[in-house]
């Protein structure tokens, strides 16, 4: 009777330890996870500030990449796009906005090198014409046309007058016509029409669209594209 009870429970323990037993070919994840934990503890020790320093150098390199390819911040040094924006604003530009096939169309605010055209620096200005546009100033009430098509502007700075330049251009294949929403206190394309370029910026020099302002809070804004230009035809279909 004893000796059946031994063998009973013998019976019941080795199936036990044959579970309990690892495969010969199982992955060592404790192994790999300490290696892991090492080389982020390495990298911790040599860096000054540990842990702080390594967050602080990943969160510069998103931001990097981010102003590169995505949106960057630009603060709007004067009055010439007022009242849309204020000297002082802090704006996102949407550099995405015409890197897929898509590109400025008029009534967008859009942010360009103006080096060599404007002057040796960015520029915040409103599309007034594109490529093949012909754009003039002024009509009987003083209004701009665009391919013959009066634009009443909603955006200008109260008491401005769309412009007190005349002019009458053809906008070349590849650039802008460029007016500020301040008109009193712009330099633009009317500004420039004798110089290299004759006032038209290349829509290569352009960074990107204005789409956000985000400083400060108290005007944070998503910024749309006005629709003052939605009845203006194609080039080439100009009515007068």
């Amino acid at each position: 009777m004893d000796t059946d009870a031994q063998h009973t429970e013998r019976d019941r323990s080795s199936p036990s330890s044959e579970s309990d037993a690892a495969p010969a070919d199982a992955p060592d994840t404790e192994g790999t996870e300490e290696r892991s934990r090492s080389v982020f503890a390495s990298v911790m020790d040599w860096l000054p500030g540990g842990r702080l320093t390594l967050t602080a150098l990943l969160t510069l390199v998103v931001l990097l990449v981010l102003s590169t390819f995505v949106v960057q911040p630009f603060a709007i040094p004067s009055g010439s796009m007022q009242p849309a924006f204020q000297p002082g604003d802090r704006v996102l530009v949407n550099k995405l906005a015409y890197r897929f096939g898509s590109g400025p169309q008029r009534g967008d605010a859009v942010v360009f090198d103006g080096s060599g055209y404007f002057g040796d620096s960015d520029y915040v200005k409103r599309v007034a014409g594109v490529g093949g546009d012909r754009v003039v100033c002024c009509d009987n009430r003083g209004r701009i046309k665009v391919n013959g098509e009066p634009v009443n502007e909603p955006y200008l700075f109260p008491g401005d007058a769309p412009s007190k330049v005349p002019f009458d251009v053809v906008v070349p294949d590849g650039t802008l016509f460029l007016l500020g929403d301040h008109r009193g206190d712009s330099s633009d394309s009317r500004d420039h029409l004798g110089s290299p370029g004759g006032g038209m910026i290349p829509v290569d020099a352009v960074i990107g669209r204005a789409d956000w302002i985000v400083w400060p809070l108290s005007r944070w804004a998503s910024l749309k594209r006005p629709d003052a230009y939605a009845r203006v035809p194609a080039p080439g279909g100009a009515h007068g």
